[in-house]
């Protein structure tokens, strides 16, 4: 940040879930893998006249799922309300979303720079597709109604991001956590996950926060997000000090150029003009309704990460790449406890794992894997005798290296070890090699 400005930065992220069946309809939910372009389509996801939306059970479940993992409270009273906007890939002339009673509130994540609150999590429907082609010489703008009515949720968080770095943590968390409860893909290439940022600029000595803010739109990759913040940050601070207004607008990313555009004026939430939709009853849960969620929830990929860390004292770069899903966490788990009953060093099993020298995937059998790593890491003992003279016969022919090592450099070490094991014929066990050529360079 510059010193005159600091970044107030919010977060809207749109995740699509990975039901069988659309939000309000039947069609398949599969928009990425359709055959043709509206196939996955009926009258209601394509707002006909007289077609009558049914709210998808499991989306509702899965983003009150989302919402108690990520520690939120729930609205027991919900509804759905229609959000008004006209545009192509939207047939009704409306969104079905939520307005004022969203399913989930007041959660939160935590990052390395501090706490992100989570406002509100609400589950509305996607829209349609536009494709820009160019169709017998002309330019055209076409439709695809597969992805309508895919039931998309938003997480939206108070402004507590204050650099570019954060906003990236904070979505990447995100999104290990929708993968790991297993309700979305979060394929931001093909636009399962949209990532947005509300970026405006305050001095230092400001308590209220700014009068404007820009919202960065549909932006698909992390790496476009920081830049996309950074961006905004260093073209606001430079309209600020020249003495410029800014005003609530809305700007894409364009990742060649590397600058954000203006696309419209932002609207306000009486642009939309919500209401409640009078085709859809409103939603009411119990507590124990509420209850039979929390149940379900697996235990969190921080947590089960932090235990393995406790337990086994595994080092965290294993972390996060064996615990990716809740499956797999499950499996790695099972793994762990078996390994470190029988003696089994966890980071060098997890260290054979990550380098992919032995096979592991969620189809393997855990006493497999443990004879794998063994057979992998299986040593023989070297005749004392042939090591000694292996040893001095690397020592005498580096004159060099021992120079170096008897001046202090203990790195040559490696270069010993390396030139000994390379002699041997037989996969020495280190530990009985180092403690010989330990051993020989004292008597040098």
């Amino acid at each position: 940040m510059t010193p005159n400005y600091k970044l107030i930065c919010g977060m809207e992220i749109h995740a699509e879930l990975k039901t069988q069946s659309k939000m309000f309809c039947g069609c398949k939910n599969d928009p990425f893998h359709a055959p043709t372009p509206n196939s996955y389509t009926c009258p209601t996801c394509l707002g006909m006249p007289g077609a009558l939306p049914v709210a998808n059970k499991q989306a509702i479940e899965w983003t009150v799922k989302l919402g108690l993992a990520l520690g939120c409270k729930i609205n027991l009273f919900s509804k759905f309300d229609r959000k008004h906007y006209f545009y192509p890939d939207l047939p009704k002339g409306y969104q079905i979303s939520q307005y004022d009673l969203p399913f989930c509130y007041d959660g939160q994540i935590e990052t390395s720079e501090g706490l992100v609150r989570i406002r509100r999590i609400h589950l509305e429907e996607d829209t349609g597709k536009l494709l820009h082609k160019t169709v017998d010489g002309k330019k055209v703008s076409l439709i695809d109604f597969n992805r309508s009515s895919v039931p998309l949720i938003e997480i939206v968080t108070e402004p507590d991001i204050t650099s570019a770095a954060q906003a990236t943590e904070y979505s990447k968390k995100l999104r290990q956590i929708l993968q790991y409860l297993d309700i979305a893909n979060c394929d931001m290439e093909q636009g399962g996950m949209r990532l947005e940022a509300n970026v405006s600029l305050q001095k230092p000595d400001q308590t209220e926060l700014p009068n404007y803010k820009i919202e960065l739109k549909n932006i698909n990759s992390f790496r476009f997000l920081e830049q996309a913040v950074e961006y905004e940050i260093s073209r606001q601070t430079t309209a600020l000090d020249a003495g410029e207004d800014l005003h609530q607008e809305t700007r894409g990313w364009n990742s060649t150029k590397n600058q954000s555009f203006v696309q419209r004026s932002k609207e306000t939430a009486e642009d939309y003009r919500y209401f409640p939709d009078p085709d859809l009853p409103p939603i009411r849960f119990s507590e124990e309704q509420i209850e039979a969620i929390r149940v379900e929830l697996p235990e969190l990929q921080e947590t089960i990460i932090k235990r393995w860390q406790d337990k086994y004292r595994l080092e965290p770069r294993f972390g996060h790449q064996l615990a990716k899903s809740h499956k797999l966490a499950e499996i790695t788990d099972q793994l762990f406890s078996v390994a470190f009953t029988g003696g089994t060093d966890i980071n060098k099993l997890a260290s054979a794992i990550d380098n992919k020298k032995i096979v592991y995937d969620l189809e393997s059998d855990v006493d497999k894997v443990i004879t794998d790593f063994t057979t992998l890491h299986a040593t023989e003992t070297v005749n004392t005798a042939d090591l000694d003279t292996i040893i001095q016969t690397v020592i005498k022919t580096n004159p060099d290296i021992l120079t170096k090592f008897k001046q202090g450099q203990q790195q040559v070490m490696g270069f010993f070890m390396g030139q000994i094991m390379h002699q041997l014929k037989v996969k020495a066990d280190p530990q009985q090699v180092h403690d010989a050529l330990n051993k020989a360079l004292e008597n040098c």
